[in-house]
């Protein structure tokens, strides 16, 4: 569990993280905290990784469940938050969630399993990454 003035750099090393493991996965660089115009009037959103050739977008977050083992409840409707800004994007063709691997004794599943199988009807059209930093592994779960 990190204090709440750690939390930034994790994220900062989960998103470089991140964009190395998927510009080798994807084949494309990515640039970071980059802003596109999204919605109707068009607004800027920065997003956590854009591929330079704009045919991707990637929003990373780097949860974990709480210290008792319950949901982090406001973490998921930051993650869902995400969501809408992807569902609004027309310029991207595909959009990707990237999550940490996040364990706890209580539980039989990570917490991106736990979003996928909450929240799947939302994720139509956006894939659904999870990535383990201590192996530095990918596995899509959904696409």
């Amino acid at each position: 569990m990190n204090t709440n003035n750690e939390n930034p750099s994790v994220g900062r090393s989960f998103q470089d993280l991140t964009a190395e493991l998927l510009s080798a996965y994807y084949n494309v660089s990515f640039i970071s905290e980059m802003a596109i115009n999204i919605g109707n009037p068009p607004k800027a959103k920065r997003f956590d990784l854009v591929a330079n050739d704009m045919s991707i977008a990637v929003e990373c977050k780097c949860y974990a469940w709480t210290k008792e083992g319950n949901t982090p409840s406001a973490k998921m409707a930051t993650l869902n938050e995400a969501i809408l800004y992807f569902k609004v994007m027309q310029q991207v063709s595909r959009k990707v969630i990237a999550m940490s691997k996040a364990t706890h004794e209580r539980k039989r599943e990570t917490l991106a399993e736990y979003y996928l199988r909450t929240y799947n009807y939302l994720l139509e059209g956006i894939t659904l990454i999870e990535i383990d930093t201590d192996t530095k592994a990918i596995r899509v779960l959904r696409d």
